[in-house]
């Protein structure tokens, strides 16, 4: 984990109070640098030893550790390419299979696909957790690939929900954490770096999944295109499952009984005293926000493009255009965020920077492809630090053991306002006039500028107003 303070060495008892509570990252996090002064909490150096000695050593890189950066990278193409894709889909079959169905009815079919995703992924956090990579992996590449070979053969509302909002949604959901949480495993220092080029998968797949269809749909129909989809993220997925592998791990007894197995797999999967920390709630509550604004933007713009006159083709371009920028978006600010402002304040200034975008540049210049574009190109830089920074935030104030369960049970808060929120901006929608596209255009922005006061609350509860690397 990154040190909180860059320019000076701050004694223990400058820091806010400790709770009795905080996890031994949260404790080394004030005490990294105290040199065994005495806080309010007590000895620094009593609160190291508290610490499990394994979650402090880190490799830091060697062959393991690229290995699984790059099966992360693998993996986080249709894992998390196809959530940033699903733009190209919703243009398509609100056209053509659903064209006869409401805007609010189809944004069911996504908002449930989200809330299955982030739901799911709480389950797999704690498996994660408890058995490492290969169970969620396998059960997550079965499917996540069975799921979108069913929604090639869709033709209704409940349909699409069923294959796409469900199967997909689910297999979505199983691949998220132990994908992000594994990286995390090797690296402390350099953590905001790993996991941006992990996350790199997801602007690859942002990019190539839009370009994939736009080239399928005329040439082999929506049926087979999604066949085709289907099996080239089963060949990604197969590969990342042969590649990753976990460092640590929780200790079981290899005769665990059926009680105990519950305990860890269903009453344990929910990380409920992480809401007893106040800066836990307020990074939850950001990310959650943020995702939202994410997803919302993602689902609708294509479908804003085409109904102010663009091309299909065009619409999909401008998806990938987002994408293609956002890999400049995940490198840059995790880079600034390692070596001098910490994760919390990167992502402030780029939800601020997304949300004053959204406002001077799409909302009144909308009507021309051109400026569509250059939105497209800002958005997709500042946006690009949500994924690649988030899991590092949550990082920030966990135990590295715990790490996939606390970054789940921030999804869990996740999926269940994606539930809300998806359906609230079809709903703005409506019947697509352009008004009420402006609207959305509004509430999208106001999700991302509540998201950044929420890290500032996060920030403000851990280290106050100080100016310091956080």
């Amino acid at each position: 984990m990154t040190e909180i303070i860059t320019s000076a060495k701050v004694d223990a008892s400058e820091l806010t109070e400790i709770p009795s509570n905080a996890t031994a990252s949260v404790r080394r996090m004030f005490s990294h640098e105290s040199n065994g002064s005495t806080g309010r909490g007590g000895s620094t150096n009593k609160l190291l030893d508290s610490a499990d000695p394994e979650d402090m050593e880190f490799p830091e890189g060697g062959f393991r550790a690229y290995i699984t950066v790059f099966g992360s990278f693998l993996g986080l193409i249709p894992a998390f390419g196809l959530p940033n894709s699903v733009g190209a889909i919703e243009a398509y079959i609100s056209t053509h299979q659903l064209s006869n169905v409401s805007a609010s009815t189809v944004s069911w079919i996504f908002s449930i696909f989200n809330f299955t995703a982030f739901f799911c992924s709480i389950f797999s956090g704690a498996v994660f957790d408890f058995t490492g990579t290969k169970i969620p992996m396998v059960i997550g590449t079965v499917t996540f690939s069975c799921g979108l070979f069913l929604t090639a053969n869709a033709e209704t509302a409940w349909q699409f929900t069923l294959a796409f909002g469900i199967v997909t949604g689910f297999g979505c959901g199983t691949l998220m954490s132990p994908l992000i949480g594994v990286v995390s495993h090797y690296f402390n220092k350099n953590r905001a770096t790993a996991i941006s080029l992990a996350t790199l998968g997801a602007s690859i797949g942002g990019i190539s999944i839009p370009l994939l269809l736009r080239k399928l749909y005329p040439a082999v129909g929506f049926v087979w295109a999604l066949r085709i989809l289907s099996f080239i993220c089963a060949f990604f997925l197969v590969c990342s499952t042969c590649l990753v592998k976990e460092r640590l791990k929780k200790q079981r007894s290899p005769t665990s009984s059926w009680r105990e197995f519950l305990r860890m797999y269903v009453l344990g999967v929910f990380d409920y005293r992480s809401f007893s920390e106040v800066r836990f709630d307020f990074c939850a509550m950001a990310i959650a926000l943020a995702e939202c604004s994410l997803m919302i933007t993602a689902i609708y713009f294509p479908s804003y493009a085409v109904r102010r006159g663009f091309s299909e083709s065009d619409a999909y371009l401008l998806v990938t255009v987002i994408n293609c920028m956002g890999i400049l978006g995940r490198f840059l600010p995790s880079y600034v965020s390692d070596k001098w402002l910490g994760p919390f304040n990167t992502c402030i200034i780029t939800l601020v920077g997304c949300a004053i975008t959204t406002l001077a540049v799409w909302l009144p210049f909308g009507s021309s492809l051109g400026v569509l574009y250059l939105y497209s190109a800002l958005y997709g830089f500042f946006s690009g630090s949500t994924l690649s920074i988030s899991p590092v935030c949550c990082g920030k104030i966990s135990r590295t053991e715990d790490f996939g369960k606390r970054y789940s049970t921030m999804y869990l808060v996740a999926s269940f306002l994606m539930l809300v929120t998806i359906p609230v901006a079809g709903a703005i929608i409506g019947n697509g006039e352009i008004k009420r596209y402006n609207g959305f255009i509004v509430y999208a922005a106001m999700l991302e500028l509540v998201a950044a006061m929420f890290h500032v609350g996060t920030r403000f509860v851990t280290v106050g107003w100080r100016i310091c690397k956080f």
